[in-house]
């Protein structure tokens, strides 16, 4: 009768178990750092690749004909003798003239003021804006007014 496990086999056995207890931990960490390294190589060639893109486009402002376009594109600029025409889309923009009362039709005047002076006038438009006042409005949290009898 043949024995199934010899004394080899066991002896066998345990020294491939070991060497995979041994081994295993250090195989997975080599395979986990080197997806790391990989990850971290690929996330520096991305900003290696937005530097040189940010880099260009440092340069190309250094260019003064650049400028002057950026100018004439992104502020409306223009040189000295030129005129400026500004042209709207009939399709996006309504020819009705706005019909509102009140406060609100005053602030739009549609002129070329500062931003501050607008503000200014609406101050000014909303302190004369009349207030009505009733007796037994509620409170500011929704209950009524405190009575002023005793």
């Amino acid at each position: 009768m043949p024995r199934l496990f010899t004394v080899r086999a066991i002896v066998f056995g345990c020294v491939l178990l070991l060497a995979f207890v041994l081994v295993y931990p250090t195989l997975h960490s080599y395979l986990q750092q080197k997806a790391d390294v990989d990850q971290l190589r690929a996330q520096v060639a991305a900003a290696q690749e937005r530097n040189d893109d940010l880099q260009a486009d440092l340069d190309r402002w250094k260019d003064p004909a650049y400028v002057a376009t950026q100018a004439r594109e992104r502020l409306s600029f223009v040189l000295p003798g030129e005129k400026a025409f500004h042209v709207s889309d009939p399709e996006t923009v309504p020819d009705t003239t706005p019909t509102a009362q009140g406060p609100a039709a005053a602030l739009d005047t549609g002129s070329t003021q500062p931003w501050y002076a607008s503000v200014w006038q609406s101050v000014q438009v909303a302190g004369k804006t009349p207030v009505a006042a009733t007796p037994d409005a509620p409170g500011d949290n929704g209950t009524s007014a405190p009575s002023s009898g005793g």
